[in-house]
């Protein structure tokens, strides 16, 4: 409730949102939500946060932290109702197979996930690798939380990217004519 002019909007957090941009240009352009981005570097969040005093937004709040436990922290300290959506956007693919454990979906942040969210809520994921996506996407299906689903178009319209924003890591990959796989997920 100290974090927002208005905390009775619905909440979208983004996990791992980097540098924060794509953030920003979300919440300028929709101000019938509140955003929360989480992020592991903290130099990028400190960023982030003087980009933010910079501007007259007052519906987004940076947070430096391991998401997992940033999501756990505030089960049972936010409204049941207020997390309405989450999105991963082009995660790091820790490549190497040792490395597989560092990727930010797990089945234990899904679960922490499904806790804190409001019924109905969404999950969004979209990367540039097919093999991470089809790893996250098992990750998600593999909860029985969550089931893939399709917006109509009229729920854009009510969601957190109703003008459907891209980041700057799909500009550059739709630029390069790569491929974006992405995916929604809703808690059943």
């Amino acid at each position: 409730q100290d974090i927002f002019h208005d905390h009775t909007k619905p909440l979208h957090l983004d996990i791992g949102c980097g540098s924060g941009n794509f953030l920003m240009n979300l919440a300028n352009n929709n101000k019938n939500w509140n955003y929360i981005g989480f992020e592991i570097r903290e130099a990028l969040v400190n960023k982030s946060k003087l980009k933010l005093k910079d501007e007259s937004i007052d519906n987004l709040f940076f947070a430096f932290g391991n998401a997992e436990y940033l999501i756990e922290d505030c089960i049972g300290k936010f409204p049941a109702d207020i997390v309405s959506s989450v999105s991963f956007n082009f995660p790091d693919p820790w490549f190497k197979k040792k490395h597989h454990k560092r990727r930010i979906i797990q089945p234990q942040l899904i679960y922490k996930i499904y806790q804190l969210m409001a019924n109905g809520g969404y999950i969004s994921i979209k990367s540039d690798v097919e093999e991470l996506f089809e790893y996250m996407d098992l990750t998600i299906n593999d909860s029985k939380c969550f089931i893939t689903y399709d917006f109509q178009e009229s729920e854009i319209l009510d969601s957190y990217n109703p003008k459907k924003l891209k980041t700057n890591r799909e500009n550059y990959v739709i630029g390069k004519k790569l491929k974006v796989f992405e995916k929604l997920y809703k808690k059943i």
